[in-house]
């Protein structure tokens, strides 16, 4: 069994490794994105309190 070199292949290109955008195209996405953020933010609040 011969084992293959990764450094061999051809390298993946930077513009497609790189992430996904965040589309906030409509109020409903953004508001839905935002009381995530500010739920998560709360939670965290919450549960240092209770400690």
């Amino acid at each position: 069994m011969t084992r293959r070199c990764p450094m061999a292949e051809k390298p993946y290109p930077a513009e497609k490794a790189r992430g996904g955008e965040i589309i906030l195209n409509t109020p409903a996405r953004r508001a839905i994105f935002l009381s995530g953020l500010i739920g998560a933010v709360v939670l965290v609040l919450i549960l240092a309190m209770v400690r």
